[in-house]
Parts: structure tokens; C-alpha cells; sequence
């Protein structure tokens, strides 16, 4: 039965399919992933070779192993497979938008390198992707992370979504399939600050879920930290709502409220029982520090705004290239005509 489901899913793929255009890209922000990269991509190759012409992006985010002699070594021996190189290390959303702009196939696939995303459920994506939906996630019903990953991402999910207004689902990464519709879409946003689950959801094509098998870690640990995630979550949050300057204002009604209540509180407490002294030293002392750091955490919710502002007004590029290896061709150098190593960079 799943024999038959997967020829009548080819079948469909080589009558959408022309022959010279890309079918599929697979995108991969790499880092840290010298030891994985090898068995990943002849574990992509031997999925995607029955599904219709690929190629397989590998942006090294300026990795301190050897990941990018090990994907420009690939690239050179493999025509399917594409290395890139970035200038520095720009973070992973940065290296996935970069993936994205250099994609050229009619569908992309998303994953990371660490091969927890497994290859073969690609063909599953696909097939859900081609009943008619624009955007494909891979949910993950049983994540095989460590216990203070899973509490790290669990805390960075419900700040972002409180934070935020939107919901994203912590069981969602990476993973996912999009139609060429949904990447064009998503070039044509150039913040600066970037959360690419975010900005996807923002764009509201239609979407749709297929549970996979989530694979424990293979090589090292995740590199986010709780202390990055926070910052990430606070980037999205920025960039994604107004909530946080909302609050602010909530919160200044809410302490005036409270102040004005107390004030009205004493006149009363005063025309009953009159006094000389003035008594309650320590509370008013205390209430006026506590209001005051109110103030200046609005102060610096409000600077964060406006700094978020410079940032975009810059007009400074979201990634910058290095190098582009393909087809066992000499490196690419930025400017040389192939490749322009700016917002919306495209081979």
C-alpha cells in the first residue's frame, strides 16, 4: 500500500515537474556538523534521486570546525550539492535565509544538519505538500532532545508567544516543506532581526502538519543556550508585535491607579484620625523605587524599539557571502558576477 502511494506520488511529481527546472532544494544552515554532513547527504541523495531533479544548499555559518572544507569537498565531487560560505558567523536564522535565496526548485525543503530531521520523511512532506498546501511542517511527536534542551526551547516558546501574540507550536522546528510561492514571499522581507518560524506564520499560506520520528543527536550538543534563546525570543518579539509597548502602557496605568488609590487612601485615613508626624516613611520610599524602575524599564523597552529601528534604517546587508562551491567549479567570489552577497542574493 505504501509501495503504491509513493509511485502515484512520482507519478504526480514528474507531470508538475519540466525538466529543466529544480524540483526540490533542500536547505541546510550548517554548524559544527564535520562529522554529519557525509552521512547526510548520501542519505539526502538516496531520497531525493527517486523524487525528480534536487540540490542540496549547505551554508556554512562560518563554522570553527571543519564543516565547510568537508561541504566545499562535497560540493566539488557532487553536482547536486551546493557550498556556501558566509563572511562571518551571522546566526542560523541569517544562514537559512541565505539558504533560501540561493534555492531555485519549484519546492524547499528546510533541515538541520545535526540529523535529528530525518531524510527519508521527505517523501511524506512532499506528499502531504502536493494535495494542496503551501507549507508543510514536520512535527515532531516525540523529541529526542535532552532534558534541558526541551525545558530551554519549552521556556522560549511561551515567552515568545506571550511576548509576541503569535503561537508557535514547540513541538514545530526547522523542518518543514514550502512551496516556491511561500520562499519568494518570505525574500521580500529584509529585517534585520530575524525569527524565520515567525516570519513564515506571518506570510499565512496554507499550511499543514505530518508527524515524523525525531532522531536523538548524532555528534556534540545543541548550541542554543538558554541565555540565546531568551535573546532570540526577544528579537522575534520586536520584531513581530507592538505587545511589549502595550504592556508598558498597562503597566504605567495599572501603578498610577494604585498610586492614586493609595493617595486617596491616606486623605481618608487623615480626616478620620489627624496626625503631626508622617508615618509610612519606608512604604512611600519603597513605592517610589519601585515606580521608578517601572519607568525605566519602559524606558528600555522603548529604547530597544527605536535601536531595532536603526538597525533596519542602516540598510546594511542581512548576510554577506564568502564563497560558493558547485559542480567542482573554483570558489565564487562575491561581485565576480555570480553572486550578490546582499539582502535578496540569488544565483
Amino acid at each position: 500500500m505504501m509501495k503504491r502511494t509513493l509511485d502515484a506520488m512520482i507519478m504526480r511529481v514528474e507531470a508538475v515537474a519540466r525538466p529543466s527546472e529544480t524540483f526540490i532544494s533542500v536547505a541546510i544552515p550548517v554548524y559544527k556538523a564535520e562529522a554529519t554532513l557525509p552521512p547526510l547527504c548520501q542519505r539526502l541523495r538516496a531520497v531525493l534521486s527517486g523524487l525528480g531533479t534536487y540540490e542540496i544548499i549547505l551554508v556554512d555559518d562560518r563554522s570553527p570546525d571543519r564543516s565547510w572544507e568537508v561541504a566545499s569537498e562535497m560540493a566539488r565531487d557532487i553536482p547536486q550539492v551546493v557550498a556556501v560560505r558566509l563572511s562571518r558567523n551571522f546566526g542560523q536564522h541569517y544562514a537559512i535565509t541565505a539558504a533560501l535565496d540561493l534555492a531555485r526548485g519549484q519546492w524547499v525543503v528546510l533541515m538541520d544538519c545535526d540529523l535529528q530531521d530525518l531524510p527519508e520523511e521527505i517523501p511524506r512532506l512532499l506528499e502531504k505538500a502536493l494535495e494542496g498546501n503551501d507549507v508543510v511542517l514536520a512535527r515532531r511527536f516525540q523529541r529526542r532532545d535532552s532534558l534541558p534542551k526541551r525545558l530551554v526551547s519549552r521556556v522560549f516558546y511561551r515567552v515568545f508567544n506571550l511576548l509576541s501574540g503569535y503561537r508557535m507550536n514547540p513541538s514545530v522546528g526547522s523542518f518543514r516543506i514550502m512551496r516556491k510561492t511561500v520562499v519568494e514571499a518570505y525574500r521580500t522581507m529584509h529585517e534585520a532581526a530575524r525569527l524565520f518560524g515567525g516570519m513564515v506564520e506571518w506570510l499565512g499560506f496554507e499550511t499543514a502538519f505530518v508527524d515524523v520520528k525525531h532522531a536523538p543527536r548524532q555528534e556534540g550538543r545543541s548550541t542554543y543556550t538558554l541565555r540565546s534563546l531568551l535573546r532570540l525570543s526577544l528579537d522575534g518579539m520586536i520584531s513581530f508585535s507592538n505587545r511589549p509597548l502595550y504592556i508598558s502602557i498597562a503597566l504605567g496605568v495599572m501603578f498610577s491607579g494604585l498610586a492614586g488609590g493609595y493617595g486617596l487612601f491616606l486623605i481618608i485615613r487623615f480626616l478620620i484620625n489627624p496626625y503631626i508626624a508622617v508615618p509610612g516613611w519606608l512604604s512611600t520610599i519603597t513605592g517610589t523605587s519601585f515606580i521608578g524602575g517601572i519607568m525605566l524599564l519602559n524606558l528600555g523597552i522603548l529604547g530597544i524599539y527605536i535601536g531595532r529601528i536603526y538597525d533596519q534604517t542602516k540598510g546594511r546587508p542581512i548576510y554577506v557571502i564568502d564563497k560558493i562551491v558547485a559542480s567542482g567549479r573554483a570558489d565564487k567570489q562575491p561581485g565576480s558576477g555570480e553572486v550578490n552577497a546582499c539582502q535578496s542574493s540569488h544565483v
